[in-house]
């Protein structure tokens, strides 16, 4: 064995030596050549047919086909709608406003050692305790909101320090087919000062549930449908959904601390905030300096945690409005719903008919809705329509 160690172990030196790195020095000579003809523009309109191509990207990754300038209009109305809230609830708890911006007192927050977990192994396990029991919590609440409740398990665990630097302040990841590794809700403790308590319950109920992994479970356990439906992601559905499942249980009074509640808004209000953002790189013309200010001022985000989003936003055009886009489409959705059948409507039905069939382009979703409404013999006339 000792000599079968040593013989692989000079054979995956040869293939590093002169296959990984000649790929890799390949790479990056390839990378230098187009750093030549780079620019300092940010946006996707500076390539040939830039405006259409933008265009294509919205709609393939939020799956409705919709103008980037509604969209850049929605999102301000989204923005100023939301910030009024934060602005209300934050009176409420005693904070002054006079003079003073939302981006001037999120740092303010971001620095109240009350909101923070002590920079130790202590702290550390601590947080991930409070993450299993909100997890727990809402586990128990979840048959007031679904017909059928996935058994599928979720765990909450540390990210192994080497991913941490490059990595979110959590992520969810979906269990294995067969049921032999369960749905992981991966959070990254690399640095404590970061990790705001009110906004804990917002991030664990949009990664797990009823967020991600009430939604993958359920997609995961479709029968009589062809594999692929079972795994093929759609972002507009998906992370519509689980934006939707954060102002939810907002609803349903899952919130009590009005910290808690603030943490909720300050997340809506980035996603809001990413539909100006990211039309206004790639369709208005901004600047990424523009971009990373529009975002500190209007997003309660950190500079440094700005620039990361921007940086995002430049290289994946169209993905970061999908958030939104899909959360405005379930409760137009919803509104429909309820409007057309009256007393007759049932939030838990509602809620089977968005997760019960698996993710689906948000036009073909609101057909799906539709056809349901016709059938249950709404008492109202029922229209589709595009609710931006």
């Amino acid at each position: 064995r000792p000599l079968l160690v040593r013989a692989l172990t000079r054979r995956a030196y040869r293939e590093i030596r002169y296959t990984v790195y000649p790929a890799f020095r390949q790479l990056c000579e390839g990378l230098g050549e187009l750093r030549k003809k780079s620019t300092d523009d940010a946006g996707v309109w500076k390539l040939p047919n830039g405006e259409r191509y933008y265009r294509h990207l919205l709609r393939k990754q939020a799956t409705v086909d919709l103008d980037p300038g509604e969209v850049h209009k929605c999102g301000l109305e989204e923005v100023t709608r939301i910030e009024q809230e934060v602005e209300q609830v934050l009176r409420e708890m005693g904070y002054r406003m006079k003079g003073k911006s939302i981006g001037d007192l999120w740092p303010e927050l971001m620095t109240d050692p009350r909101f923070f977990y002590p920079d130790t192994p202590e702290g550390r396990s601590q947080c991930l305790d409070d993450y299993e029991e909100v997890i727990t919590d809402a586990n128990k609440r979840l048959k007031d909101l679904f017909e059928i409740v996935p058994d599928s398990p979720v765990v909450v665990m540390r990210l192994p320090k080497h991913k941490e630097e490059t990595s979110p302040g959590g992520f969810y990841e979906p269990p294995a087919f067969g049921g032999d590794r369960p749905g992981v809700f991966w959070v990254n403790l690399r640095d404590m000062t970061q990790k705001a308590k009110f906004g804990m319950r917002t991030l664990a109920y949009h990664e797990t549930i009823p967020g991600h992994h009430l939604q993958v479970a359920r997609q995961m356990a479709l029968k009589g449908t062809p594999f692929f439906r079972t795994i093929v992601p759609f972002t507009g559905y998906v992370e519509g959904w689980a934006l939707y499942a954060e102002r939810l249980v907002w609803e349903q009074g899952w919130y009590t601390d009005p910290y808690a509640n603030l943490g909720r808004l300050q997340s809506e209000l980035l996603r809001a905030a990413r539909l100006v953002v990211d039309t206004g790189i790639h369709y208005h013309r901004w600047t990424r300096e523009e971009a990373v200010r529009y975002m500190v001022d209007h997003a309660g985000v950190p500079e440094d945690e700005a620039i990361t989003e921007v940086d995002r936003y430049i290289v994946d055009p169209g993905q970061s409005c999908a958030y939104k886009i899909g959360e405005l489409r379930i409760l137009e959705l919803r509104k429909k719903a309820q409007k057309a059948l009256g007393d007759k409507f049932d939030l838990k039905a509602f809620h089977e008919w968005i997760v019960g069939s698996g993710p689906m382009p948000l036009h073909l979703l609101e057909e799906l809705v539709m056809e349901k409404l016709n059938n249950d013999e709404p008492r109202g006339e029922v229209e589709a329509g595009d609710p931006l």
